[in-house]
């Protein structure tokens, strides 16, 4: 196999054969994905954490948390919140396995 500087890639080399870090690769791209949704959704409405926390009757501490990609606690209730003050729509949708991690 030729050598690659792309990190899926190489991450999908070294996980290949265990399912249990496979997953918490998943899980961790999944978590950091919905962190960049609510930070870029957030900076394209020209608001301060501060001020999405205020619209939505939260601090901003949890604000910041849910923008930390690190976070595995997003709950669809707040996602929805969140996507109603920035007047958007929220979809979530189930794929195949066949179409992840690749």
């Amino acid at each position: 196999m030729a050598m690659t500087n792309d990190a899926l890639k190489i991450l999908n080399k070294m996980t290949a054969d265990d399912p249990e870090i496979e997953e918490m690769v998943r899980e961790s791209s999944l978590n950091a994905e919905l962190a960049q949704l609510i930070y870029t959704a957030r900076k394209q409405a020209g608001l301060t954490q501060q001020q999405l926390a205020d619209r939505i009757g939260t601090k901003q501490s949890v604000i910041a948390r849910l923008e930390d990609a690190d976070y595995e606690g997003h709950s669809l209730s707040m996602l929805q919140k969140i996507a109603r003050a920035l007047n958007q729509r929220l979809e979530v949708k189930l794929v195949g396995n066949s179409d992840l991690m690749q």
